[in-house]
């Protein structure tokens, strides 16, 4: 058990209300940029007595190596390494082309659905990240993917952000919130 699972539904519920306000007030005051970069942006600055700044690099850098993990997967064909680094529970939550998803393997089928073969898979990129670590638990990540593929796929890509839960375990992605550019 997680601490997320045992958390009432309804905290899980108030912590994904404030979510969208915090990208709200972040994209008005320019903490969405286009480059990775190690400086603060306004949320972090907000919530940044939570933790120390050496704190905050050494659980992004965590948070970067973990994404680059799931590339490198993804870049592999290995889709349940991929999910590795998701909340294996009914918690989790994933939100992407107007549906939302319930639990892991709800979202492990998903990728299997939506990618059936190496073609479609393509090759990953994950790219334009912001890391801000809001507390010890909680961190957001917002960034940039792109797939580049054969065959009949077109090559795509998106933006993303994800609520990442600290647990025994390491980081954890608990809301995944994908968009694919038009």
């Amino acid at each position: 058990m997680h601490l997320y699972d045992s958390l009432p539904k309804r905290r899980l519920g108030n912590i994904s209300c404030l979510i969208p306000g915090f990208l709200v007030f972040s994209f008005f005051l320019g903490a969405c940029t286009v480059q990775e970069s190690e400086q603060s942006t306004p949320l972090a600055q907000i919530v940044q007595t939570q933790v120390s700044p050496e704190y905050a690099a050494e659980e992004r850098a965590a948070i970067r190596a973990l994404l680059m993990r799931q590339q490198d997967a993804w870049n592999a064909g290995d889709v349940e390494t991929f999910m590795d680094d998701y909340v294996k529970s009914d918690s989790l939550r994933f939100t992407s082309g107007g549906s939302v998803r319930y639990g892991w393997q709800a979202t492990l089928e998903r990728y299997y659905t939506t990618y059936p073969d190496r073609d479609a898979m393509g090759t990953l990129t994950f790219d334009d990240l912001k890391i801000d670590i809001l507390s010890p638990e909680w961190a957001l990540v917002f960034g940039s993917w792109y797939l580049v593929r054969g065959g009949e796929w077109e090559d795509i890509g998106g933006r993303y952000t994800l609520l990442m839960s600290r647990t025994p375990e390491g980081w954890k992605v608990l809301y995944d919130h994908t968009s694919r550019a038009e």
